[in-house]
Formats: C-alpha cells, sequence, structure tokens
C-alpha cells in the first residue's frame, strides 16, 4: 500500500491537532502520576477487571448524550471515555503488555488498512455498501475465525448482541427470507413460555421469545436496543405523571389503567 498524500489544513487545523496531542499528552501524564508509587490509592488499586464496569458506564453515558442532542455533556462524556482508554493502556505498560502509543498506532494502521479506496494504492470512490462489504472482507482474512458467530461480545447488551448474533447467521443463508417467518416465531415462543411449568423452564422460553423479538425487530429494519431504550423512556415518563395523581397507589388498577390511557394522549 503507497502512503496516501498528505491532507490540506490550514494553520486551526494544525493548532487544533497540536494542542489535542498536547492535552492527550497531559492526561497520560495525570495518569502517569495517579498510578505510581504515592499516587492516588484508589487509582493503584484497580485493575482491568474493576475499571471495565465504568469503561462501559462511559460507553452508555456517551450514547445518552447523543439522544438528548446535549453537545457540551457530550464533550464531558467523551473526555470520561478517553480516560478510560488511557486507564487500560497505562495498566497495560506497567504488566508489559502495550502502551497508549501502541493502541494509537494499532487503530491507525488498522483504519489505513481497511478504506483501501482511501489510503491503497488503488484509492477510488466507493459507494457506502461497497465500503462496508470491503471492511468485512478484510476484517475477516485479518482474523480467521472458527464460526462466523466468532467476535461478537459478551459484554454487548443482551438485545444488540442477539441481533448481531442472527445477522452474523444471516450471512450463511440461515435466515428466514421475510418477516413472516419471526413473526411466526414469535408466536410459538408465547405459547411455550404459557405451557412451561418451572422457573427454570419460563426463564428459558422468556428468553427464546426475547430473541425472536429482537430478530422480528431485525428483520424489520429496526435496532432492537434502541426500540427498548424509546419504550423505556416513554414508560417512564408516562408513570411519572400518573404516579403524581393524589390516591395513585390506592387506586384499583381499572383506575390505573384509565390514568395510564389519559398519560398516553398527553404531550
Amino acid at each position: 500500500m503507497t502512503a496516501p498524500p498528505p491532507l490540506q489544513q490550514d494553520a486551526t487545523t494544525v493548532n487544533d491537532k497540536e494542542q489535542a496531542l498536547a492535552a492527550i499528552g497531559r492526561l497520560a501524564d495525570i495518569m502517569d502520576r495517579l498510578r505510581d508509587p504515592g499516587g492516588c490509592e484508589w487509582d493503584r488499586a484497580q485493575t482491568f477487571a474493576t475499571i471495565a464496569p465504568y469503561t462501559l458506564e462511559e460507553a452508555y453515558e456517551v450514547s445518552d448524550a447523543i439522544a438528548r442532542n446535549d453537545m457540551p455533556d457530550l464533550c464531558e462524556e467523551l473526555g470520561d471515555l478517553l480516560l478510560q482508554v488511557v486507564f487500560h493502556a497505562r495498566m497495560a505498560a506497567e504488566a508489559g503488555h502495550f502502551t497508549l502509543t501502541d493502541v494509537a498506532n494499532a487503530i491507525c494502521a488498522k483504519m489505513e488498512r481497511r478504506h483501501p479506496h482511501i489510503f491503497g494504492a488503488d484509492a477510488g470512490p466507493a459507494s457506502a455498501d461497497e465500503v462496508r462489504a470491503t471492511w468485512e472482507d478484510i476484517k475477516a482474512a485479518e482474523k480467521p475465525r472458527d464460526s462466523v458467530l466468532d467476535g461478537v461480545a459478551l459484554a454487548l447488551p443482551a438485545l444488540t448482541r442477539a441481533e448481531k448474533l442472527a445477522n452474523r447467521a444471516a450471512r450463511k443463508g440461515f435466515d428466514w427470507p421475510d418477516a413472516s417467518g419471526p413473526l411466526a416465531k414469535i408466536h410459538e415462543e408465547l405459547a411455550e413460555v404459557a405451557a412451561a411449568t418451572t422457573d427454570a423452564e419460563r426463564t428459558e422460553e422468556a428468553g427464546d421469545l426475547l430473541f425472536a423479538t429482537a430478530n422480528y425487530a431485525r428483520k424489520l429494519g429496526v435496532d432492537p436496543e434502541q426500540a427498548l431504550r424509546g419504550a423505556n423512556d416513554k414508560f417512564e415518563q408516562r408513570f411519572r405523571k400518573i404516579e403524581k395523581v393524589s390516591g395513585f397507589e390506592d387506586m384499583s388498577l381499572d383506575q390505573q389503567e384509565h390514568l395510564w390511557q389519559s398519560a398516553k394522549r398527553l404531550p
């Protein structure tokens, strides 16, 4: 692969990059101070395993800021997420695994390698579908796998992982031709949940039902994780309205349902 031509950058862009590099270096220095002997006892006690939940939490908070279109909060949350990268890299460096520089160089190399239409010797225009297909082909060549399902992270939210597993299986032709297949599967799984007689059976069948629902959403072109988040937000907003009604807790279920229906009609 030949080196790409230098990007045209004005003085403002160059200055911003220099300031960004300086700021990231400052953050790395802060982490060094926190982890060095005599540093912060809490930070020194952390491991990859103890920090991982914070990393996931910060990623979700970034997503939340985006959903709320809160740019000041997004700026802050991206900083918190960047801290997680620096934290993990520092711990890895201490153990002799890799450094923050290795992390940055690895992702730079990957981005150039997986965008041959931009950085390759035969660079040229490509559609979004072509770019995605090329990315997947290169990724598959880089990481040979025993199964098409390899690499779907266990730590993903369950609905997101269900969608990704189904998408991966579809690459091998294991998929319904349209949405009627998974819809029928939902009805089948509902019946099996109702027929379950033990807690273990109910748990298993309820899981099958949720997987079928995620697959149905996938066939409709709906992101099941985002759909459920929207439903959660809608439920929360409506319930907050009706729980403020005087005597709500003492009402019958029919009366509470009437309030719920009323709340649905409010903006």
